[in-house]
């Protein structure tokens, strides 16, 4: 009886080595540091749903200094969270990436001014100096600056662009007459620093039809072509799209697992993970021709990318993650 239960154990011990074995290791490279804005994978982690899908996911924070097109290229992550508009440029650019999934439906793009300041419309822009982050969130500013025929290089019939930095400092020490701010973070920043609604103007590319396509996840293109590659993309994107309705439904705890992951102050993500919910629209992770369209003509007109684009999406992981 005593060998019998060795040997049991024993076999129990293999099969769970075997299994752990099995897990395909998944690394994601985020576009910026823990936070609510990627609740859905943090939570997809947390709530075991990669590990159902005999996933082993890292999910790697980014930051001011991190590039996720650039880490994707060296080899440094399998899948990326990234704004189209600096997927295109890094295809165009040699680094071939693809959209497989596009979790953020609607963008939190915002500029925001101060109403005793001097810019009550977009008539008022000219001859003003507007916030903007680089690093490639820079894009749909320029984008929409060139929809309003509005040079970037300053003086009376232009704008001038400030290079701001993440934070909202730039309102506050009246560097700028606007900033840009994300629904779910800068916004209320600047509202934790005295500013009340009541009291900004704010331009909101989504309602201003100025919205490019923002958190996708992308992959390289010749990976693609691997059978085994494509069905592990299949797996991770549905079970981070189940992370992401579980985040919709539960925000207050996603918020706390992505502050077990790093976040920091819990009342503002969960603040964020409210706003974010309201970008992540059928929780499909769909992309929607029409919104990439709109992105890529507004990129091909300010000539941000010189040519249509070829290949840059496919709908085939996430037609196949729905199915099962």
């Amino acid at each position: 009886m005593k060998n019998m239960m060795i040997a049991l154990m024993a076999g129990a011990m293999s099969l769970a080595a075997v299994q752990a074995m099995a897990a395909e290791k998944v690394t994601l490279q985020l576009k910026w540091v823990a936070q609510g804005q990627f609740g859905g994978y943090y939570v997809a982690k947390d709530k075991g749903f990669y590990e159902e899908e005999d996933l082993d996911v890292e999910i790697k924070p980014g930051g001011p200094d991190i590039a996720p097109e650039q880490v994707i290229a060296g080899g440094g992550a399998d899948v990326v969270v990234t704004w189209m508009a600096a997927a295109m440029v890094a295809r165009e650019k040699g680094v071939p990436l693809v959209n497989i999934a596009q979790p953020f439906q609607k963008s939190g793009l915002q500029l925001i001014c101060p109403k005793d300041g001097p810019v009550k419309s977009e008539a008022d822009f000219k001859g003003h100096t507007l916030g903007v982050w680089f690093f490639g969130n820079e894009y749909p500013f320029f984008a929409w600056m060139n929809k309003l025929g509005l040079s970037t290089e300053g003086g009376t019939d232009g704008v001038t662009v400030l290079k701001q930095s993440f934070d909202v400092q730039p309102l506050v020490q009246k560097q700028a007459d606007c900033i840009s701010v994300m629904t779910y973070n800068e916004y209320w920043q600047a509202i934790d620093a005295g500013f009340k609604p009541e009291d900004l103007t704010v331009f909101n590319y989504t309602e201003m039809g100025n919205d490019l396509l923002e958190d996708g996840l992308y992959v390289m293109e010749d990976k693609l072509k691997d059978p085994a590659f494509k069905e592990t993309m299949v797996k991770f994107v549905r079970a981070s799209m189940k992370g992401w309705k579980y985040a919709i439904d539960n925000p207050e705890e996603a918020a706390e697992i992505v502050l077990d992951n790093g976040g920091q102050d819990e009342n503002h993500q969960k603040r964020m993970m409210g706003e974010v919910a309201k970008l992540i629209g059928d929780g499909s992770g769909v992309l929607k021709p029409e919104l990439y369209e709109r992105t890529t003509k507004a990129l091909l007109d300010q000539k941000i990318i010189t040519k249509e684009p070829q290949g840059a999406f496919t709908t085939e992981i996430t037609d196949a993650a729905a199915k099962q």
